[in-house]
């Protein structure tokens, strides 16, 4: 049986291996939580903000992410590709992403505002219309990945191939265009 829980605010709890599995949040906020030891299983978040919270290294294979904001939290090293793909919304601001993975996941719509997205895999990924506001996107890998319409234009340290990721569209600077061409070896002043 899944417990529920609505319209609650917790701050500064750090939560052990198994302490939110087989629960839904709607409507809550977590502020200053750790997650870090959570091996999450059965849990939805529907509607909810993280504020300051540290989700590095948790595994989160069976967590459904409904209309979810992180604000200012750690997620290293996190594996969302095994995430419920259904209703899958999420966005992110001031979040450290470093070494996350998104493989083959659908983030049409999302948003990553001031993230670090340093060597973050987001192979086969469908990045239809996302938006990278002021990103750091060093060694992140978009083999295969559909990026339509996604908006780089203020981002930065990308490396993408367009004849291995569809880019029909996607907005980029002037700055950045060697992020466009490193594979033809030319030098951009």
């Amino acid at each position: 049986m899944t417990d529920y829980f609505l319209d609650i605010e917790y701050n500064s709890i750090v939560y052990d291996e198994k302490e939110v599995n087989l629960k839904e949040f709607e409507c809550c906020t977590f502020n200053n939580c750790d997650f870090s030891q959570c091996i999450f299983v059965a849990v939805t978040f529907i509607d909810c903000t993280f504020n300051d919270c540290i989700f590095s290294g948790a595994k989160i294979n069976y967590v459904a992410f409904r209309t979810v904001f992180f604000n200012r939290c750690k997620i290293e090293d996190v594996n969302f590709a095994m995430c419920d793909k259904l209703i899958f919304e999420i966005h992110f601001k001031e979040c450290v992403l470093d070494f996350s993975k998104f493989y083959t996941l659908k983030i049409k719509g999302t948003t990553f505002i001031d993230c670090s997205i340093i060597a973050v895999d987001f192979m086969s990924t469908d990045l239809t219309e996302v938006i990278f506001d002021n990103c750091d996107l060093y060694r992140s890998e978009f083999a295969k990945a559909i990026a339509n319409k996604a908006n780089f234009k203020t981002s930065y340290n990308y490396t993408i191939d367009p004849s291995k990721t569809k880019i029909k569209k996607a907005v980029f600077s002037l700055n950045e265009l060697k992020g466009l061409l490193y594979k033809h070896d030319v030098i951009v002043k």
